[in-house]
């Protein structure tokens, strides 16, 4: 299964990586500053959460992907319970 990211979920997908890309860099020089824990951990959490909604965002166009080409019969052949399982175990690596 290729993920095609088009238009606004592209830019959107984008955006939330290089905000998390942003934090993590902001997270480092805080290290190597000798900044306050409490900082640190809150800047961490933000690029964590960051990440996770590019993740999520990815794994629903994919979802949509998948249904589209389910119900058109372009899976590829793919039996839709492997498929099914395949995006399950996706989506729980994010969680």
């Amino acid at each position: 299964m290729e993920l095609e990211l088009e238009g606004a979920d592209l830019k959107s997908v984008l955006n939330r990586l290089r905000r998390a890309q942003g934090q993590i860099s902001g997270v480092i020089r805080m290290i190597e500053e000798g900044r306050d824990c409490e900082d640190v951990v809150t800047q961490l959490a933000a690029a964590s959460r960051a990440l996770d909604r590019a993740g999520f965002a990815i794994i629903a166009t994919g979802l949509q992907q998948c249904v589209a080409d389910m119900d058109s019969g372009r899976a590829n052949g793919e039996d839709p319970k492997a498929m099914r399982a395949r995006l399950e175990k996706l989506f729980l690596s994010l969680a």
